[in-house]
C-alpha cells in the first residue's frame, strides 16, 4: 500500500513537532547554566535574557533539582540583565523574593551579583520590603571574596 502525499505530510508534521520538542528541552536546559565554583559547595548561576513568569519558575526548578547534598551556597549573577529584560519590578521582586526563600528553605544561602546601579535604585524605589533582606554584590569577585573570608580561605601562591 503507497502512501498519500497526505500521509506523507502528517508524517513530516509529527517528525517537525518531535524536533520542536528536542528543541525546546535543549534551550530550557541551556537557558539555566550551572557553573560549579572555586569555592566548595558553590555554584554559579549566569542570569541572561529576558526574564518572565515562565523564566524564573524554570530557573527555580533547575536549580532546585540540582543535588543540595554538595551545595551550600548559589551565586545568582544579574550582570548581563538590563532594566528592559526585567520588566515589571514588582514580579521582579516578588521572583528574587521566592527564589531566596525556595533556596533558604533547602539551606542554601543565596547571594546575588550584577544589579546594575539602574536597576538597584529601582528595586529601592520601588518600595519592595525585602530588598533590604537580600545578599548583593557589585561584581562576582567580591562576592568570591566574601565567601572566601566567610569559610575562612585564601589564595596562595604555590
Amino acid at each position: 500500500m503507497e502512501k498519500t502525499e497526505l500521509d506523507l505530510l502528517r508524517e513530516e508534521v509529527k517528525e517537525l513537532k518531535e524536533k520542536l520538542k528536542e528543541s525546546e528541552q535543549l534551550i530550557k536546559e541551556i537557558s539555566v547554566p550551572i557553573i560549579p565554583s572555586i569555592i566548595p559547595e558553590t555554584i554559579l548561576v549566569p542570569i541572561t535574557g529576558k526574564l518572565s513568569q515562565e523564566r524564573f519558575e524554570m530557573m527555580i526548578s533547575k536549580i532546585i533539582s540540582t543535588p543540595f547534598t554538595e551545595i551550600d551556597t548559589i551565586i545568582l549573577d544579574f550582570t548581563s540583565i538590563s532594566e528592559m529584560e526585567i520588566g515589571d519590578l514588582d514580579i521582579f521582586g516578588h521572583y528574587i523574593q521566592n527564589m531566596t526563600d525556595t533556596l533558604n528553605l533547602l539551606g542554601v544561602r543565596v547571594i546575588f551579583t550584577g544589579f546594575t546601579p539602574i536597576v538597584t535604585q529601582n528595586l529601592v524605589n520601588s518600595g519592595l520590603k525585602m530588598i533590604s533582606e537580600l545578599n548583593t554584590f557589585l561584581t562576582f569577585k567580591q562576592a568570591l571574596q566574601y565567601l572566601m573570608k566567610v569559610k575562612g580561605m585564601e589564595f596562595r601562591e604555590i
